[in-house]
């Protein structure tokens, strides 16, 4: 086997262990609203490190960006389809990397008594991310509701920019409902650019 290759293989296999905790250690350290996100000294080595590993990771936020997360349709029983789980490990990733912004659901469409809003909510909470920075739109029901209700949302909470996380074939649309609605989007992420660390062994599809 090629030894460029296999110590390329290895630096990344190792980073795939030690960044998921860094991570979480971030959330479970960092305050609620932060004063210079970029100034985190433990983001900061998170950075190195996956710099080391050849790992991009998406750029770190303060308080005027939200993180908006489109939902996508519940299964009968009220869980998640794969494609929703694969767009929230990439929501994950950056709510991680910037601490001190807001994080905004956006979904209605309910299942079984359950929001899609309420579903991603849940599921960022219980894997670190503080149920205060989680904000549930629970009406939409298309994707200009998911920006026009966002929008009312963001305005709310004091929030001028957005970082909008989607899946990569529904993203041309999403920015252009977005931007219609009057939200300047800074940054995207979908599952496809996420690191291949933000899936569950990397075989969520």
């Amino acid at each position: 086997m090629n030894w460029f290759f296999t110590h390329q293989t290895l630096r990344r296999c190792a980073v795939a262990l030690v960044l998921p905790a860094a991570l979480v250690g971030a959330v479970a350290t960092a305050p609620i609203v932060a004063a210079a996100p970029s100034a985190d000294p433990l983001i900061g080595a998170i950075g190195s490190v996956a710099g080391v590993a050849g790992i991009e990771l998406p750029a770190t936020y303060g308080p005027q960006t939200a993180i908006v997360v489109l939902g996508y349709g519940l299964l009968p029983d009220g869980t998640m389809r794969p494609e929703l789980g694969n767009r929230l490990h990439a929501a994950l990733i950056q709510a991680l990397m910037s601490p001190a912004s807001p994080v905004i659901v956006t979904g209605g469409n309910p299942r079984n008594g359950v929001t899609e809003a309420q579903v991603m909510a849940d599921w960022l909470n219980i894997r670190g991310v503080a149920r205060q920075r989680l904000h549930a739109e629970t009406e939409a029901g298309s994707t200009v509701q998911n920006a026009e209700f966002s929008a009312r949302m963001m305005q709310a909470l004091g929030v001028t920019e957005a970082v909008l996380i989607t899946s990569a074939d529904h993203m041309r649309r999403a920015l252009d409902n977005f931007m219609a609605a009057g939200i300047p989007v800074v940054a995207t992420m979908t599952p496809d650019v996420a690191p291949l660390w933000a899936k569950p062994y990397g075989s969520e599809k």
